[in-house]
């Protein structure tokens, strides 16, 4: 049974956005789980994520303390490892230092840039699916979607506006990847 995830971060609701994009509506239907890296602001948010499926949420630099959300997260989805934790730090020595501190994941979301990230080396898989509401310098608002089957996980990121895949230079591409079969891939205009 192949098991989806919707990962969304820095929605920074109500700042950049009263409410999230109706485009990602649907996505949320169909999830088995929904993760959020941090910058939610509003906790209210994590109610309404939760009328979709299961929530799983860390704390962003701009989050109150009243969301009492924890810097970081570890779990199983599906036979597989997941962290998850809002800022990773530079990109410079990023997978290292992500292998370092979540030494048994598969699998290390993380947010904070707004700029959607996937690569998947060493058998690690980064994923920053971006913002669904404040794209910032980023061509597109963005979010990803994690599926597991068979203990096996791929990630796709997702434009909102047409729903189109992106890939270094705006040009659509087929962005799956499975287990160690990824490429670093930055998803910005040049």
């Amino acid at each position: 049974m192949s098991l989806l995830a919707v990962v969304i971060a820095d929605t920074h609701l109500p700042r950049r956005a009263s409410a999230l994009p109706a485009g990602l509506i649907p996505y949320l239907e169909r999830a088995d789980l929904i993760l959020h890296a941090g910058d939610l602001m509003d906790p209210t948010l994590l109610d309404e994520l939760a009328a979709y499926a299961p929530v799983r949420a860390v704390r962003g630099n701009l989050d109150p303390p009243e969301a009492r959300l924890p810097e970081t997260v570890e779990f199983e989805f599906g036979g597989v490892s997941i962290a998850m934790i809002h800022d990773s730090g530079p990109k410079k020595g990023r997978r290292n230092r992500m292998k370092r501190r979540f030494q048994l994941a598969r699998v290390v979301v993380f947010g904070h840039s707004h700029i959607p990230w996937l690569e998947d080396e060493d058998g690690v898989l980064l994923l920053n699916p971006g913002s669904p509401t404040d794209r910032r310098r980023q061509p597109e608002h963005t979010f990803a979607l994690l599926r597991v089957e068979g203990g096996e996980v791929r990630a796709e990121v997702l434009a909102l506006r047409g729903r189109r895949r992106l890939a270094k230079g705006g040009k659509p591409l087929d962005y799956n990847f499975t287990c160690g079969g990824g490429r670093a891939q930055e998803i910005r205009q040049q």
